[in-house]
């Protein structure tokens, strides 16, 4: 801890609370997706979370560290997540949460589908195998464990929605590290957010002025300023933290744990448990966490065996 990072059992636990802290998107986005229209929602929460952000940044960089320069990089950045919250709250009008947070876990499949082609970078077998079972139990909790509806392919509007959005995350995941030109990571994505604000300002335009802000209820309120300061703020500094210390693959291989928080989370809602049926699909996606956890540390073990 004398280097200002956590310990690696500490970083392990943080890392997991970030992605219970992710889940909760699901659950309380289910619950008002239907009370704003969605670019409304997110305008409200990335404006939010960039009003709080701001200080910090300014506190912490000045005026001259948040220099406009690489605004075009955050731009296409920030274009890819507003495809993804967009397409994750309008979805959530069709669809479940449990649903949206298994299909969420194509994600690192994808990233791994973009770095192979942009980056000519290896998967591995241990990733392999984690992005085959992640696969394997999101169509599992997607069609309920019925192959009839698998192989007609019987996806709702809903869900169809949000996988376009994780198509689009893949490929922010995949170009940060392209268009990141060593500037801080909290300008990056204080600039990140701001601009995601100012998108969703924009798309919702006269849907701002029709709304009935008197008539909105104080829970939507409250849903709104939790999902800007826990999912955006606090898991920002969570995953930045715990990555420096055990590393961003098995900080991000923990994503797979958000259906069975989602499940908990649901239940605690008082939304009951979902059927037998779809509990093979949650812990094989369960498994997938611990397959790359092994991977990695088989990687990290390798080149000490080499030197010992």
């Amino acid at each position: 801890m004398s280097s200002g990072r956590p310990s690696i059992a500490l970083s392990h636990a943080l890392a997991i609370l970030a992605m219970f802290i992710i889940s909760t998107i699901f659950s309380v986005g289910d619950e008002i997706a239907d009370s704003l229209p969605a670019s409304v929602l997110m305008a409200l929460r990335f404006g939010l979370a960039a009003l709080m952000f701001a200080p910090y940044a300014l506190w912490r960089y000045g005026l001259e560290g948040l220099g406009v320069a690489g605004l075009w990089r955050y731009g296409i950045l920030a274009f890819l997540s507003t495809v993804f919250f967009w397409s994750m709250f309008e979805g959530l009008k069709y669809t479940d949460s449990l649903n949206a947070s298994a299909i969420s876990t194509t994600i690192p499949g994808f990233t791994a589908l973009y770095t192979a082609i942009l980056m000519r970078e290896r998967l591995g077998r241990y990733r392999l195998a984690a992005l085959f079972l992640g696969l394997a139990g999101t169509l599992w909790v997607v069609f309920r464990g019925d192959p009839e509806r698998l192989m007609a392919l019987e996806l709702n509007k809903g869900d169809a929605l949000f996988f376009v959005g994780c198509i689009s995350m893949g490929l922010y995941a995949t170009l940060i590290p392209k268009l990141h030109r060593g500037e801080p990571v909290p300008v990056m994505s204080f600039w990140i957010t701001v601009l995601v604000a100012l998108m969703f300002i924009v798309i919702a335009n006269v849907e701002l002025v029709e709304v009935e802000w008197g008539a909105v209820e104080t829970s939507v309120w409250g849903a709104v300023f939790w999902l800007a300061v826990g999912p955006t703020i606090l898991t920002f500094f969570l995953i930045q933290s715990t990555s420096l210390t055990i590393g961003s693959t098995r900080v991000q291989s923990y994503s797979y744990l958000i259906p069975a928080f989602v499940l908990v989370l649901d239940w605690l809602m008082g939304r009951g448990l979902p059927t037998a049926m779809t509990l093979p699909g949650i812990f094989t996606v369960l498994l997938a966490t611990f397959v790359i956890q092994r991977g990695v540390l088989v990687a990290v073990k390798a080149p000490n065996a080499a030197t010992s």
